[in-house]
């Protein structure tokens, strides 16, 4: 009876550790928040792709602006729809950040390097968007979004 009971313990623990793992991961839909304004713009979904992580905008919140195009942006993202393009790609775990991405602000057309930090277990997803040194960029807090 005592060794169930410590069995039954032990995998509630790890379920639970599993669990939480799970909830600090940067994979699932985000809702995007503007630096400057403070304003909810947009959900992206984070998904792995190839072992390093993509995300895409899979609903503008505005519904006046979800028809909106990247103008501004060059080669194949040139004129591309922004609901449903990959704006981050390339993201690869380093440590507690995953680092060595790309973003692409759909605004300017601007591509940055970039990388990101899941924050309060995994509430909260910290997107950095820089050129040449991570001290030189902005960064945006994005929510989780539950389902």
């Amino acid at each position: 009876m005592f060794l169930k009971k410590h069995a039954l313990a032990a995998g509630l623990f790890s379920l639970c550790l599993s669990s939480a793992s799970l909830a600090a991961s940067p994979l699932g839909i985000w809702k995007t928040i503007d630096d400057s304004s403070g304003e909810a713009k947009s959900y992206v979904t984070i998904f792995e792709d190839n072992g390093k992580l993509s995300g895409k905008v899979t609903r503008i919140i505005d519904p006046a602006k979800q028809d909106s195009i990247c103008d501004q942006c060059q080669d194949d993202l040139k004129d591309q729809k922004i609901q449903g393009m990959t704006i981050l790609w390339d993201m690869e775990k380093q440590g507690s950040k995953y680092d060595d991405g790309k973003i692409v602000d759909p605004e300017s057309g601007k591509v940055y390097s970039a990388n990101m930090k899941v924050l309060e277990d995994g509430r909260k997803l910290e997107v950095r968007g820089y050129i040449g040194f991570s001290l030189i960029g902005r960064s945006q807090t994005w929510e989780r979004v539950e389902d």
